[in-house]
């Protein structure tokens, strides 16, 4: 049998850029009411500056950004110190953007570090000046490093996923989403991760790689963020999912251990009793 390709789903496509600055906003500078038919993304590194836009008036502090739609208008301005910002311009239809339009969005660490990274592969393909906004024409370097062009454009679209699921996911009901709302994204992406796969084998050495981390530290910062060990947690959701297909019927103990790549009945047995106080067999019959 020939292996059956599968294409992608492009839930939303940076066609083109516009401009890529990263500068310190003149003290006290105000721009002009502007709009235009392209996105534009805004950051603060350092400072804050006040957002005068179709969507939104209010200020945006350091670490935190906010996009602007095509012929959305829009002025920034600074009082006091000067602040570092970010302004990247592009081109991309897609109706989720306007999530990210309305409020400010607070970036986590990874997501600080794929914003520098687009400057520095911004930087390596266009020419200065980089400290001026409205420039109309950004020319491109001779040459530059391979792939970098089509890096931007990889980590802006990857950027604006990872944000709009954010908003998405805070915007959630409470009884959609076990996430306090104080936890750590880091933490929060793990908590996903486990809700998602509890039914695969997972172990802490595979949490470990794919969120760049270390046993200490994740079983800390998990314990800290939730009052329970990752093991716990995980426990808890296979048995929740135990008592839901025993209360839906036509799973037998046998088949709900194969489900969830569990060892045998016996461990699933074990973990039930252990965190419900009961057997399986005795919460069958109470269900009944």
């Amino acid at each position: 049998m020939e292996f059956i390709l599968k294409g992608f789903k492009e839930e939303l496509k940076v066609s083109s850029l516009a401009n890529v600055h990263y500068f310190e906003f003149t003290e006290n500078l105000h721009t002009k009411d502007d709009s235009h038919g392209f996105c534009e993304l805004v950051y603060v590194e350092k400072g804050k500056i006040r957002i005068s836009s179709d969507n939104y008036k209010g200020e945006l502090l350091a670490g935190q950004f906010i996009l602007h739609g095509e012929h959305e208008r829009h002025s920034l301005s600074a009082e006091g110190d000067a602040p570092n910002i970010i302004i990247i311009g592009f081109e991309c239809e897609a109706d989720c953007l306007d999530l990210l339009t309305h409020s400010p969005t607070d970036l986590p660490e990874e997501l600080k570090k794929m914003l520098a990274e687009m400057i520095k592969e911004g930087q390596s393909v266009y020419l200065p000046p980089y400290n001026i906004p409205d420039v109309r024409d950004m020319k491109k370097r001779e040459s530059y490093d391979f792939g970098a062009d089509q890096l931007i454009k990889n980590y802006l679209e990857i950027f604006l996923i990872r944000c709009i699921r954010m908003k998405e996911q805070s915007a959630a009901c409470p009884a959609e989403s076990k996430l306090p709302v104080a936890m750590p994204a880091e933490i929060a992406a793990v908590k996903r991760y486990l809700e998602r796969n509890f039914c695969q084998k997972i172990r802490i050495d595979d949490l470990c790689f794919l969120f760049n981390t270390n046993k200490t530290s994740l079983s800390k910062a998990f314990r800290e963020a939730t009052g329970q060990t990752v093991i716990d947690y995980l426990t808890d959701l296979r048995v929740d999912y135990t008592k839901e297909l025993i209360k839906k019927g036509g799973h037998t103990l046998t088949d709900i251990a194969e489900m969830m790549n569990l060892s045998s009945v016996h461990y699933l047995t074990n973990i039930f009793k252990k965190r419900t106080g009961i057997s399986p067999s005795e919460f069958i019959r109470g269900a009944k």
